[in-house]
C-alpha cells in the first residue's frame, strides 16, 4: 500500500459491487448529522479505518494492523415484526450484511491482506435507519512516509585514460616505528 486513498478506493469498489447498494463513502458520522449532511441514497455502505498496531519494518516504513469498519445504513419505515405486511422489504439489510461480509471476508487486495471478520452489531441512530457495523481486521504495509526517486536517464561514462603514466608510488617515510605482530 503506498497510500490511504488506494486502501479506500479498492474497497469501497469492491462493495460497490453489491446489488442494491446505492452509496459508498467514507464514515464522519453522517446519519448523525441527517438534516447537515449531503444527501445520500439508502441502502449505503461507510468505510472506516483504525490502527489497531503498527511496527517498524525499516526506515520510514510500517507494517500495520488496521480495522476496517464498514456501516450499512438502510432509511425505511416499513416493519420489521414477525408477519408484518413490508417485512421483506424492511428485512432486505439483513442481505446486504451478508454480502458485506462474502466480499470482505478472506480476502487479499492490491493494498492490504489477510482481511477477516472480526465483529457485527446494531448502532442506535434514534431514527428511521437500521445502522450497522460490521468489523474486520487486516495487514498492510505503509510506505507512505517512504521518499521515492523518479527514474532518471542512464549516463554513460566513459574512463579517461591521463596523457602521461602515474608515477610508481614508493612507501613514504613516516617517521613511526614499523608495526611488527608478535609471534
Amino acid at each position: 500500500m503506498q497510500n490511504w486513498k488506494d486502501l479506500y478506493l479498492e474497497i469501497a469498489d469492491k462493495l460497490a459491487e453489491i446489488e442494491g447498494i446505492k452509496w459508498v463513502d467514507l464514515w464522519h458520522n453522517q446519519i448523525t448529522f441527517l438534516d447537515d449532511e449531503h444527501e445520500f441514497p439508502t441502502p449505503a455502505i461507510f468505510l472506516a479505518f483504525r490502527t489497531i498496531a503498527t511496527e517498524d519494518a525499516g526506515q520510514k516504513l510500517q507494517t500495520i494492523r488496521l480495522q476496517v469498519e464498514a456501516y450499512l445504513y438502510y432509511e425505511t419505515f416499513a416493519d420489521t415484526y414477525k408477519d408484518s405486511v413490508n417485512q421483506d422489504s424492511a428485512l432486505a439489510f439483513l442481505e446486504h450484511l451478508n454480502s458485506i461480509y462474502a466480499k470482505l471476508h478472506a480476502t487479499t487486495g492490491d493494498n492490504y491482506s489477510e482481511m477477516r471478520r472480526t465483529g457485527f452489531n446494531p448502532v442506535d441512530t434514534g431514527g428511521a435507519g437500521n445502522l450497522y457495523l460490521t468489523m474486520f481486521e487486516c495487514n498492510l504495509v505503509d510506505a507512505a512516509a517512504f521518499v521515492e526517486y523518479e527514474q532518471s536517464e542512464e549516463l554513460e561514462v566513459t574512463p579517461e585514460k591521463p596523457d602521461e603514466p602515474l608515477p610508481d608510488a614508493e612507501p613514504q617515510e613516516t617517521g613511526l616505528p614499523e608495526f611488527v605482530i608478535p609471534d
